[in-house]
């Protein structure tokens, strides 16, 4: 994917995006990602969140719905590992990570609400690909994320610039 500014995005596709509300940070290195999503609903337990980045990620985002939680961590060093080895493109976290020292050194886009040291329950809890609301935005699996350091917009399709690229 070539590089893109989700304001240039935004102003192009202003009827078809939705417009994630302020709220997530940057952890990773990589601060421009976009791909389809892959949502996971954590209910303080990220025991699924193994299981999708242990998949193939080419092309897409996950989306770890910790449903706001400040209490624990969704993501740490070694899930971001994985998701590097796998070639996910990103992870937006609807809730904290933590390793943010090792975290911001990962060429992986990682956006979060926060970070605490504290890891999750480990029950085998969770559900795949369901809606997840966060941030003023209902975001359905198989949309379309698009993330730089402006912020987050949502597409039900891929977006494209007037003159083709992106």
């Amino acid at each position: 994917m070539k590089d893109f500014s989700t304001p240039d995005l935004f102003d192009e596709n202003q009827q078809i995006v939705k417009v994630m509300s302020y709220g997530l940070q940057h952890y990773g290195n990589k601060r421009m990602f976009a791909g389809q999503v892959t949502t996971v609903n954590c209910p303080d337990d990220n025991s699924y969140v193994l299981k999708i980045l242990e998949q193939e990620g080419l092309g897409k985002v996950l989306l770890i719905n910790a449903f706001a939680s400040k209490k624990f961590a969704f993501l740490g060093d070694q899930l971001a590992e994985l998701a590097i080895k796998n070639n996910w493109q990103g992870i937006v976290v609807n809730g904290c990570v933590r390793d943010v020292e090792l975290l911001r050194n990962m060429p992986l886009g990682i956006l979060a609400l926060g970070q605490v040291p504290a890891s999750t329950n480990k029950r085998g809890l969770g559900e795949l690909d369901r809606p997840v609301e966060m941030l003023d935005v209902v975001v359905k699996p198989g949309d379309w994320l698009y993330a730089d350091e402006n912020g987050v917009l949502v597409s039900a399709n891929s977006l494209m610039y007037s003159n083709g690229s992106l």
